[in-house]
């Protein structure tokens, strides 16, 4: 079955919320899904992980980015933090969380596959 791999490639919270919508929904549809954070996007990850559009989401009965992420790695979509932005942020694997690995974007072009689908948020 053919895949989606989303990249997120500003600091916007509003559009990792929006790949990680994306990435979840491929999910629930049987279809894998990966996202790579790349650059200075990296750092949205950073714990306690939060974005200013958190409050108007919770009131509005959705859930925050954190759970967020946490959903989408319980629905197995791969969370991938870029190694260049994660130096640019001065991070380390080890602070943005047990679901999100450290990757290069060459490997996570390299696992796009020929029917799989890439969007950039």
């Amino acid at each position: 079955m053919p895949g989606l791999s989303l990249i997120v490639a500003s600091a916007d919270g509003s559009r990792l919320y929006a790949a990680l919508e994306t990435a979840m929904s491929a999910a629930a549809l049987g279809q894998p899904a990966r996202l790579f954070l790349q650059g200075e996007a990296v750092a949205l990850l950073r714990a306690p992980v939060s974005f200013a559009g958190d409050a108007a989401r919770v009131a509005a009965g959705q859930p925050d980015i954190a759970q967020m992420i946490n959903e989408a790695a319980a629905m197995n979509v791969a969370i991938i933090a870029c190694q260049s932005g994660m130096a640019l942020a001065g991070m380390t694997v080890g602070e943005m969380g047990r679901h999100v690995r450290a990757g290069g974007l060459v490997g996570f072009l390299a696992g796009v596959g020929a029917d799989d689908r890439l969007v950039v948020y």
